[in-house]
């Protein structure tokens, strides 16, 4: 039979499989997640900061697919306890500083998926030293596990079950960076996750061993909100420590079988006043409003991945079902997920089928106090009423007369409606354990 018709069967007799059957014979990928730490969207060159330099974050954009839509929460545990669990805060949100020792989480999913796993960088969940293995992570290092040293100059981390302290100048970014590489190397023949909740750029704003003023035996304080002009020293160094992963992931041979993801925990600090061009954008961190939860995100995996720039709107809820998607690793049961996988958009493929974003927030978990909306990339509505076109007011300072609304935003506004109805009545049905401080 000629090479041609065999082929062409070939290809006929994959079609015919099952998707399911089809996603398991793809190759999985090496997965490495990274989030900053108070870093919003204003912040990255390639989406048009003119205030900081990110050449490799600009670099992985430009070969890369960078989205011009994706949110956070407002702030950093809620955020924390979405990404890993796929879940809206509604669900599983207990108060700051905790995440529900119940909780399944992207670590358990792409471990049972044959993935070896690793956690480097700011914890800030509870759990003591037992913790990150509980979920999922087969390594860790990491700052505010147990406690809340230094965690810039001279630190004090917990490194895989012991309290490790520094005095010899160490800077705690670049040992959770190292020990991520190092794990990458002693796995580099297995598939793996490295999760890496970066501890910068968040205050106190303070010199990196970058800056002029450099003082290799300080020991960084926790209050007060330091310096801001070492804000820019802090995010350049951000990059540097992107720059640094990839660069093991290219010296390993690596690169186009890991997928590197870069995002941001929440907005940018409120101190902080960056530019994009002419236009100045001041720090949303804890504010429900863009500039708290517009944040970077930009994948990046060498012949898979095209460079691009995508639309589509994304949440947190969408990063576990999208790692258990290239993991081809079925999600687990009995878990009312809140995501929808991004692999066709980043395969090129597809678009996401999200066409809007929930979000709700209380910083302690009072369920009472909280926070609820229903977005898109042009509208968004709130729990009390107050209705925004957020295109052409980000701030949000004048709620739209949602009388003399026009058919498209009617529209828009009747099906946020119904989705803030739907979230009501799934909240009255959450019982959530209750864990003493």
């Amino acid at each position: 039979m000629p090479a041609a018709i065999l082929s062409a069967l070939a290809l006929l007799l994959c079609l015919m499989l099952p998707a399911e059957a089809r996603a398991a014979d793809e190759p999985r990928p090496n997965i490495v997640l990274i989030m900053a730490d108070d870093m919003g969207y204003e912040c990255v060159g390639a989406n048009g900061s003119t205030s900081y330099s990110t050449p490799h974050l600009d670099r992985m954009a430009e070969t890369g697919l960078r989205f011009t839509n994706a949110h956070s929460q407002p702030i950093c545990t809620p955020t924390r306890v979405q990404i890993m669990t796929g879940l809206y805060n509604h669900r599983n949100y207990i108060r700051f500083g905790l995440l529900d020792p119940a909780a399944t989480t992207f670590a358990h999913v792409l471990r049972k998926a044959g993935y070896t796993t690793c956690i480097a960088g700011k914890w800030q969940l509870e759990g003591g030293m037992d913790g990150p293995g509980h979920f999922g992570f087969d390594e860790h290092c990491l700052w505010q596990l147990t406690r809340r040293p230094s965690r810039y100059p001279n630190p004090g981390l917990e490194i895989n079950g012991e309290e490790v302290d520094y005095t010899n100048g160490e800077y705690g970014p670049d040992i959770a960076s190292d020990f991520l590489c190092d794990f990458i190397e002693r796995n580099r023949d297995r598939r793996f996750f490295a999760y890496y909740p970066m501890i910068l750029p968040h205050w106190p704003f303070e010199p990196t061993p970058d800056s002029p003023d450099w003082d290799p035996a300080a020991k960084g304080v926790l209050k007060g909100k330091g310096k801001k002009r070492y804000f820019a020293d802090m995010v350049a160094y951000t990059d540097k420590m992107v720059g640094r992963i990839l660069s093991k992931l290219d010296e390993l041979g690596l690169r186009e079988n890991t997928l590197v993801i870069f995002t941001g925990d929440n907005g940018t600090d409120v101190s902080i006043t960056s530019r994009m061009g002419d236009r100045k954008v001041k720090g949303g961190k804890g504010k429900t409003t863009d500039n708290g939860t517009h944040v970077p995100f930009i994948a990046n995996w060498p012949g898979t991945i095209r460079a691009g720039v995508a639309t589509d709107l994304v949440d947190f809820t969408d990063i576990l079902p999208t790692l258990a998607d290239l993991a081809g690793a079925g999600l687990p049961d009995g878990i009312p997920f809140d995501g929808y996988s991004i692999v066709p958009v980043l395969k090129g493929t597809g678009r996401s089928p999200r066409d809007s974003i929930y979000c709700w927030y209380e910083r302690n978990g009072r369920r009472d106090k909280a926070s609820q909306h229903v977005r898109d990339t042009r509208f968004k509505l709130y729990a009390d009423g107050r209705f925004f076109d957020v295109q052409a007011d980000p701030d949000e300072k004048q709620p739209l007369d949602t009388a003399a609304l026009d058919a498209a935003a009617s529209m828009r506004h009747a099906t946020f409606q119904k989705q803030l109805d739907r979230r009501r009545r799934e909240l009255e049905q959450v019982v959530l354990p209750d864990i003493p401080e």
